[in-house]
Order: C-alpha cells, then structure tokens, then sequence
C-alpha cells in the first residue's frame, strides 16, 4: 500500500523534527560513524571542513534544517544530525576481531572477502568472481561526478534533500 505524498512528507518531517529536538545548541553529542565528515556548509556534498573518528564527543554551536554545526578541538563544520548520538555509543568487534561500529556494517562486510578464512570460504563455493565484480563497482562508481549526484538527489529529494 502506498501511502500518500503529504502524509509521507509530513513523517519526514516530523522525524526531522524530533532529531533537532534530540540535540540542543549549547549540549553535546558524539560521533556514530567511523569516520564522520564536517562540511563547510549544511549541505550533503559541500567541502569537507574536516573529519572526526567514532565516538568523538563534539560541541553542538547551531541547528538548521536538520544540520548541526559542531566542534571538536580545532574541528569545526556542519554534520547531519542523523550521523550523531545523544549518548556515547558503544564499540563493538566482528567474527574476525576487527572493530565493527553500526556505521560500518556494510562496509565490514564488503572487506570481509579481503580475510583469508572469507577467500576459502569463497574457494569452497566456487564464488571466485567477487574481486572481478568489486573492480567492475569500483570503475562505474569512478564515472559518476559529485555535481551528478547533488543533482540527482535535490531532483529526486533523496538524503538530506527530502525536506
């Protein structure tokens, strides 16, 4: 069932609401990724301002659409707020030992063929192809530009675009 386009745009707004409301200008917040990018603008493809590591308690300076511009030591730029946590966030370790946070799920999965018990595990499922198919993702994720995918998702209101 689809729902319809106010209804679902009055969720996203509401839910972008209740995460300014998680923060307060003045409070704090920490860092959820593993690696969290500052922009110079409250925008999703601005240029970075700098970048924090997981778990990074940062200053929160000033909200706007869903953005907080927040500091760190000498770091300061604007983040998403989705990318922030209102307590600290806890590490956890994958199968193999590494550091595995909720941010890098996919792309702890996505290295997981590069650990020698993963390649036979692939060997003994005749799954040889992965590295073939990861340079074939790497070559078309080359050819897109930066302008393409800002365009794409203002056109599309995708991300941090679909207020």
């Amino acid at each position: 069932m689809r729902l319809p386009r106010a209804f679902t745009l009055g969720w996203l707004l509401a839910g972008l609401a209740l995460t300014a409301l998680a923060f307060e200008v003045g409070g704090s917040a920490w860092t959820k990724r593993a690696e969290t990018v500052l922009r110079a603008e409250p925008r999703a493809l601005a240029p970075a301002a700098g970048k924090l590591g997981y778990g990074r308690k940062v200053k929160i300076l000033e909200a706007k659409d869903g953005w907080l511009r927040v500091s760190e030591g000498g770091t300061e730029g604007w983040v998403f707020g989705g990318n922030l946590a209102p307590v600290k966030p806890v590490e956890s370790k994958g199968m193999d030992g590494a550091p595995m946070f909720a941010s890098q799920t996919n792309a702890t999965a996505a290295a997981r063929p590069l650990a020698p018990a993963a390649n036979d595990y692939a060997a003994s499922r005749n799954l040889g192809q992965a590295r073939a198919d990861l340079d074939w993702l790497r070559a078309q994720n080359a050819a897109v530009t930066s302008a393409a995918v800002e365009e794409f998702m203002t056109e599309q209101k995708k991300g941090e675009y679909q207020r």
